[in-house]
């Protein structure tokens, strides 16, 4: 399965949603999923990649990861397991 298709799955259980029903121009607030959500979702996406997602949920317009759609979410958790190694 591709980061794109783990992350596609690990959001659309968060918003309850098919995988199908979620593209990679959605964005979460599209998808329905609140700052809760938010937080469950990264937490998901970290034990799965394992890996840490510089995401500060109280700040999250200071952050360095890119959560405006679904898009930059695959990508940034590319580059950080690329950057993991």
């Amino acid at each position: 399965m591709s980061t794109q298709d783990k992350v596609i799955a690990i959001i659309a259980e968060q918003a309850v949603l098919e995988p199908s029903d979620v593209s990679l121009d959605s964005t979460l607030e599209d998808l329905g999923i609140d700052s809760l959500g938010l937080v469950e979702s990264i937490f998901a996406i970290e034990e799965e990649f394992d890996i840490t997602i510089p995401f500060n949920a109280n700040e999250p317009e200071q952050s360095d990861f890119d959560i405006s759609n679904v898009a930059a979410i695959v990508a940034g958790i590319d580059k950080l397991v690329a950057e993991k190694g």
